[in-house]
């Protein structure tokens, strides 16, 4: 999760992030950051909450001085939800800053925090961001761009990372390319980012995607290219499902094109006879329900409208706070749904929690038979890579099966998208994707489940 943003050689390099941030919220709300550099100087603004709530004040954004920016969106996955923890770190290494982001999350980390602290190093926060920092600082090699390659090449996990080095900006992505990256240019200016609607919004040109396992280091007129280790695409399928936005370009594909075929074959895998009307919940099942609806002879209707001002129940981290937010998030258009024969599609079940809520909603419209239909297959196992699934205890599906979670929910009926049919959705070959989440089958270096 988590959004990242790199600017470039611009004058107004803090405000290109600011406004990059804006349109990478939806990947983490926990906290936001924007650290600037200038003539050896570093300028941070950071705080708990959202971007407009950070941000509140021309004044804070007119402190970031400099040409160059690196701001970043926190979702944690890793490390306590503190201040401390919020990127960009930053970082003195002899006389020189260092500036890093990170979208991702690193894992067995263990065997190299002993290793490090043998050597004398002391840790500045929770933040498994600073393991690439200390790898980097007690590096023997003699470039930077050599110490910042011996630091990559003894992590593992998912990592989309830019890292400002004084004025030499340096971004890389691990060898399965878990969590998007793209470069994008705007006039002379250099922007990398998590997503290409980011670069829309500030008029950027999408020019490609970091490669898996590449880093690029931009230092002045200069870019040049480097192999961190070879390739291994197993891209986060879930960021089609439900993390990404739909207007953003990722691994390649279109993911509002990507969601409505997953629509599609999950309406032929999975359909309701003589059914009413399609809705979706918004908004991220928007085009999914679309394109459910159009392989169905349902129409499809606006059956819930969402208060877009309370933040995605997804995020927060308590039970408490996901029922409230439920309460005040969604409404159901009861001239709608009243008497009617109606098709729920949502992305994902993860807990249930929110959707139960949702049908006890509905339910009050009085329609004639819910039936739900999910874009994902059943999520049974946790991520390690930086989606932040619950323990495995807390997933429904690990402790239900399809007809207990139907009955638990309160509906007619209840089916999912197969994993052989979202596949299908992309064009990029199977083994191109993690799927752990649904078949727990992960990396080597993973137990499998």
């Amino acid at each position: 999760m988590c959004g990242v943003v790199g600017i470039y050689n611009n004058k107004e390099a803090s405000t290109m992030a600011y406004l990059c941030l804006y349109a990478l919220q939806h990947r983490g709300q926990e906290g936001v950051g924007i650290v600037s550099y200038d003539d050896s100087k570093v300028h941070v603004a950071k705080g708990l909450g959202l971007v407009s709530e950070v941000f509140a004040s021309r004044e804070k954004l007119e402190s970031l001085e400099g040409r160059f920016a690196v701001g970043h969106n926190r979702y944690s996955t890793h490390g306590e939800k503190s201040r401390i923890n919020i990127q960009p770190l930053v970082f003195n290494h002899k006389g020189n800053q260092i500036i890093i982001a990170h979208n991702g999350n690193l894992v067995d980390l263990d065997p190299i925090r002993g290793d490090l602290e043998d050597k004398g190093a002391l840790f500045q926060t929770s933040s498994d961001t600073e393991y690439i920092v200390q790898l980097f600082s007690h590096s023997k090699a003699k470039t930077i761009e050599e110490k910042m390659l011996d630091a990559l090449r003894r992590v593992n996990g998912a990592y989309s990372l830019i890292i400002m080095y004084n004025d030499k900006m340096i971004i890389a992505r691990d060898q399965y390319g878990f969590r998007p990256l793209c470069l994008g240019r705007y006039k002379d200016t250099v922007i990398v980012t998590s997503e290409t609607c980011a670069l829309d919004l500030v008029g950027a040109e999408y020019e490609r995607d970091i490669a898996p396992g590449e880093m690029v280091v931009f230092d002045g007129e200069t870019e040049k290219s480097f192999k961190i280790h070879a390739p291994k695409p197993r891209h986060c399928i879930f960021e089609y499902v439900y993390f990404s936005r739909p207007d953003s370009r990722i691994f390649g594909e279109y993911v509002d094109k990507t969601r409505r075929k997953i629509g599609k074959i999950l309406a032929l895998e999975k359909p309701v006879k003589d059914a009413d009307i399609v809705i979706s919940v918004p908004d991220s099942s928007n085009t999914t329900a679309l394109g459910y609806s159009q392989r169905s002879t349902a129409r499809f209707e606006l059956g819930l409208i969402r208060n877009h001002y309370v933040g995605r129940t997804f995020i927060h981290p308590t039970q408490e706070m996901r029922d409230f937010n439920v309460k005040i998030k969604f409404n159901a258009i009861g001239g709608v749904l009243k008497n009617k024969k109606i098709i729920i599609v949502d992305d994902s079940i993860v807990r249930g929690t929110t959707l139960k809520m949702l049908i006890r909603m509905i339910k009050e419209t009085e329609p004639a038979e819910i039936h739900i239909r999910i874009g994902s297959p059943p999520v049974k196992y946790p991520c390690f890579y930086g989606m932040d699934f619950p323990s495995k205890e807390e997933l429904i599906a690990n402790l239900k099966e399809v007809r207990e979670i139907r009955d638990y929910l309160e509906v007619d009926s209840l089916e999912y998208i197969t994993v052989r049919g979202l596949l299908d959705s992309t064009t990029l070959p199977d083994d191109h994707f993690c799927t752990a989440c649904f078949t727990g089958k992960y990396l080597d270096s993973e137990e499998n489940y």
